[in-house]
C-alpha cells in the first residue's frame, strides 16, 4: 500500500504519517475557524471515503483540503494495524488507484472548484494520475451550480510576470473580475509553493466548464485552473446531522 504525496521533504515509512497530517493542515484555508457541526460533517465524510475506497495494496493519493485532515487520521489508525503502507511520492509511483481530496465547491455534475488553500495545482495532478478520484467535504460545499455556495471565485495560478495580462485576458474573453490573491499574513500576493501567483475570477453566470477551463489555459502565463471537470467519480458530503450524502457520476 503506497501512500503518493507531493512533498520532497515528506519521505518515509509509518513514522513519517503525522509529518504527513500537518503538511495537509498547512495547505488549508489560513485563519479558517469552523463550528463543531461542520467539523463533525468532515470527519464523517472523510471516514466514510476511506472506508469504501480504501483497500489493500491500493496506492492513494491525498490532497490538501481541509477535510483531507480527517482522511489521514483514519488511515493513520490503518496504519498502526497494518505497518506495511509506505509513504511514496509520484516520481516513484505515478499511476494511483485511488486519489481522495477534498473541494470549495461541487455541482451536480461533480464540476469542483478548488484551490482556496492555493494547491490547486498539485491537487490536480495527483486527482489526474488516480484510477478513482473522491471527494471528501463537508454540507457547505453541496451545490446545485458552481458559484451558488463558494463566492471567492475560481482561483487560476499563473507566472507572476504575466498576472496582469492574464487579468485583462479574462475580463475582456469571459466577464467578470480577475483579482490578484493578497496573503493575509504578510505584505504583497500569495506565492504559491511552485513560486507563482494566484488570480481568482470572480464569475458572473453559469458557463460550459470545460471550454471554459480550456480556454483559460490557452492564456499564455496560465499554469493551471482550480476547475476539475469530468475528474471526479464519486463524493461524500457530511450532513448536520451526521449522515453522509453521497453522489456518484
Amino acid at each position: 500500500m503506497v501512500l503518493p504525496q507531493l512533498s520532497p521533504n515528506l519521505k518515509g515509512k509509518l513514522t513519517q504519517t503525522f509529518s504527513l497530517f500537518n503538511l495537509v493542515k498547512s495547505c488549508t484555508q489560513a485563519g479558517h475557524t469552523a463550528m463543531d457541526s461542520v467539523e463533525s460533517a468532515k470527519k464523517a465524510a472523510a471516514y466514510r471515503a476511506v472506508d469504501n475506497h480504501i483497500k489493500d495494496a491500493y496506492r492513494v493519493g491525498i490532497g490538501s483540503g481541509s477535510t483531507v485532515v480527517y482522511a489521514v487520521e483514519r488511515l493513520a489508525r490503518q496504519l498502526i494495524i497494518n505497518h506495511d503502507l509506505e509513504l511514496s511520492d509520484l516520481e516513484i509511483t505515478p499511476q494511483l488507484d485511488v486519489a481522495i481530496d477534498g473541494a470549495d465547491e461541487a455541482d451536480g455534475k461533480l464540476t469542483l472548484i478548488k484551490g482556496g488553500g492555493g494547491c490547486q495545482l498539485q491537487e490536480k495532478i495527483v486527482a489526474a494520475a488516480a484510477k478513482l478520484f473522491v471527494v471528501v467535504a463537508d454540507y457547505r460545499k453541496d451545490s446545485s451550480v458552481l458559484g451558488e455556495q463558494w463566492t471567492k471565485g475560481i482561483p487560476i495560478e499563473v507566472i507572476p510576470m504575466a498576472y496582469r495580462t492574464v487579468q485583462l485576458k479574462i475580463e475582456m474573453e469571459l466577464g467578470g473580475k480577475a483579482v490578484l490573491r493578497q496573503a493575509k499574513a504578510k505584505a504583497g500576493p500569495v506565492v504559491t509553493d511552485n513560486g507563482n501567483f494566484i488570480v481568482d475570477w470572480m464569475f458572473e453566470r453559469a458557463y460550459d466548464w470545460q471550454k471554459v477551463n480550456q480556454q483559460i489555459k490557452m492564456i499564455p502565463g496560465v499554469v493551471e485552473t482550480g476547475l476539475f471537470v469530468g475528474m471526479a467519480k464519486i463524493a461524500y458530503f457530511g450532513m448536520e446531522d451526521g449522515s453522509v450524502k453521497e453522489r456518484e457520476v
